[in-house]
């Protein structure tokens, strides 16, 4: 195979998976809680997927990305979850990323970036940063259009609630 090619079967790949983080969005969406969906990923299999639950559980610590973790540790029996990859609709929080740190997630796939409150590369960086003793790969832009839409899809309905 090319390496063109490749690089086009890999790509279908990450979209395939992000679909799947989606999907987990559409449910928060649809439980009026802010459209984030994670899932963790290992040896190309989807262990663990979920999605915001702040506002259902009334608990701040239910994000998509902790809960994930949460099911996957479980799920392999560990707490280490160094040949896992998570990919996220929307970049994650400073809490979130200091659980991805801890967890020693090897790669996120991020759709879209947080400019107000992200912690993998828009505010701040995490997870590149070098006094931290694990790093966590970051790639960005995976179905951005798709993860942004159902954001802005959200919170407008939100603002017409509020009116």
């Amino acid at each position: 195979m090319s390496q063109k090619a490749q690089e086009n079967t890999e790509q279908i790949k990450k979209e395939k998976l992000m679909k799947e983080a989606l999907k987990e969005a559409q449910k928060a969406y649809n439980k009026e809680e802010v459209p984030v969906g994670a899932i963790i990923v290992k040896e190309g299999k989807i262990i663990a997927k979920a999605h915001n639950q702040k506002e259902t559980k009334k608990d701040t610590t239910k994000h998509a990305e902790i809960i994930a973790i949460q099911k996957a540790s479980k799920k392999i029996e560990a707490w280490r979850l160094s040949e896992c990859e998570m990919y996220v609709t929307l970049e994650p929080c400073s809490m979130c990323a200091g659980a991805l740190i801890q967890a020693r997630i090897k790669k996120v796939y991020i759709g879209t970036m947080d400019y107000k409150t992200g912690a993998c590369g828009s505010k701040l960086n995490l997870l590149e940063d070098y006094t931290f003793n694990h790093k966590v790969e970051i790639e960005a832009g995976i179905l951005q259009k798709e993860c942004e839409e159902i954001l802005k899809k959200f919170f407008k309905k939100l603002r017409k609630q509020k009116k």
